[in-house]
């Protein structure tokens, strides 16, 4: 039996819906009560998860709280631990108290970095980098996993996905997902950044395989689509999947970069015009996975859902 938690959250649904599909016995957490998941609350390090735990085998928690763009917490470090840090713990040393067997943690790729530069991808055994509060706190979560696991010898796997998209993707991805449906021309011609995305699809299907495979135990795996796209190619397939071309002008990074900073948008600049990439050949090493959806595929269907969604 596979407890889920996050069972609500974009991953979290797909998962449960893969799950499923698979004929996979699973217990999905949610916060507030609804049919057929089972009522945690708030998890902060002081939840009993003991009632959840019973008859649990592995435990897959999803369950964070997330990176957001405008943090209004008065202290965001603090806010992230609460959740990241200190529920993790709490959760794990429950679990092997209830004698769960294997523990999947997703991770971020926050964790390594905000940014590579040209030909040098992250990789799991880099040195830790984070720059924000989030990364951070799902740092200290690692750490305080892999120590429980050294302890208690209950086994962990840790996850690090990028920039995670599928059908009811929000936030930055969705809208530009909605300017790339439109008939203009971008002026992204001339950039040549590298980023690694993960569709929704294939991350859950590495959460899955990671469920019994016997070489994942007290690792960490960074996961992608195995493609990495430029901002230019990401919207170019974006329109392509609703039905239109994407019309490229090749104006220079910098100048673009200088506008941004005119404007006061200098980080929206670095999420579209920077790199990001991440290295899965030791994860297609060590456990023979391959993403079993392309990019032109992943694409398609998130742009289908928001589709669906819009009627």
């Amino acid at each position: 039996m596979i407890l889920v938690t996050g069972a609500t959250g974009f991953v979290g649904q797909a998962l449960c819906t893969e799950l499923s599909h698979r004929r996979m016995d699973y217990r999905p957490v949610s916060r507030n009560s609804r049919p057929g998941f089972f009522a945690i609350g708030a998890i902060d390090g002081q939840t009993d998860w003991s009632e959840a735990l019973a008859g649990i085998d592995t435990v897959m928690h999803l369950a964070a709280r997330v990176h957001v763009m405008n943090e209004s917490a008065a202290d965001p470090l603090a806010a992230f631990r609460a959740v990241n840090v200190d529920a993790t713990v709490n959760l794990a040393r429950q679990a092997v108290t209830a004698g769960v067997k294997r523990f999947i943690f997703l991770s971020s790729i926050k964790v390594n970095g905000e940014g590579t530069s040209a030909g040098k991808a992250f990789r799991a055994s880099d040195v830790p980098h984070p720059e924000d509060a989030y990364g951070r706190s799902k740092l200290e979560a690692e750490a305080a996993l892999l120590a429980i696991s050294a302890e208690t010898g209950m086994e962990v796997v840790i996850i690090r996905p990028p920039l995670v998209y599928g059908p009811g993707v929000k936030a930055n991805f969705a809208s530009l997902m909605t300017w790339a449906a439109r008939p203009f021309p971008w002026p992204f011609g001339a950039v040549r950044n590298r980023r690694s995305l993960v569709y929704v699809g294939n991350l859950v299907d590495f959460i899955l395989l990671c469920a019994n495979h016997p070489a994942v135990r007290n690792r960490v795996f960074l996961v992608s689509d195995g493609e990495d796209v430029s901002i230019g190619q990401l919207i170019a397939k974006l329109s392509l999947a609703a039905g239109r071309k994407a019309w490229m002008l090749p104006v220079p990074p910098a100048l673009l970069e200088g506008l941004a900073a005119l404007l006061g948008r200098r980080a929206a600049a670095q999420r579209l015009l920077g790199s990001l990439q991440v290295d899965i050949g030791e994860t297609r090493a060590i456990t023979g996975w391959s993403p079993p959806y392309s990019v032109e595929e992943g694409l398609a269907a998130t742009v289908a859902g928001a589709r669906t969604k819009a009627r």
